[in-house]
């Protein structure tokens, strides 16, 4: 079976490179957060996420961190989304904290593209599983990761995140060796 990547693949050369117009055909241009862009990661979080959104802090706290595990989405005026994502200390499993598009956005493939570039950079890095929750409910989130390969394991964790906070956990194993 064809690696996620492979299927889907990236018509960029580079990340950086724009892809795709927006609503008001500016380019999206996917690269590198910087410390510049966090006030608008902010905005586009408590967008995607209104009931718990990242606290300023946490997402300041993480671009300090794990600056180069973020990729956002910009079209020169402001950003339309990001993936974060964080290796295990061994590099062995990678995390996917959050994804997020914006909703003026979303049915447009950008998060698919966010995912595709995270797996291309792990393959390079030879990590071996690529890890992730998923709110249960979240049927397009859910599509999108098994469209990559991705599998849910072992079913809903009830309070996984805290009281009546269930999810998925779903995994994606990169192979040994893979370049």
């Amino acid at each position: 079976m064809a690696v996620p990547e492979e299927r889907f693949p990236f018509s960029g050369g580079t990340t950086d490179q724009a892809f795709f117009a927006d609503s008001a055909d500016r380019p999206l241009t996917m690269r590198g957060v910087t410390e510049a862009d966090l006030p608008e990661l902010l905005r586009v979080d408590r967008e995607v996420f209104p009931e718990e959104p990242y606290p300023y802090f946490v997402l300041r706290q993480h671009f300090d961190a794990h600056g180069d595990r973020f990729l956002v989405l910009d079209d020169g005026a402001c950003l339309h989304g990001y993936v974060l994502f964080i290796n295990s200390s061994d590099g062995y499993v990678c995390w996917v904290l959050s994804l997020a598009v914006s909703a003026d956005q979303r049915g447009r493939g950008l998060g698919k593209r966010l995912m595709l570039e995270v797996l291309r950079q792990l393959r390079r890095e030879r990590v071996h599983e690529v890890r992730l929750t998923v709110e249960p409910t979240n049927a397009a989130a859910i599509q999108l990761y098994r469209s990559l390969g991705f599998s849910a394991e072992g079913g809903v964790h009830r309070d996984y995140l805290g009281p009546e906070e269930d999810r998925l956990i779903m995994t994606l194993g990169l192979g040994l060796g893979s370049a």
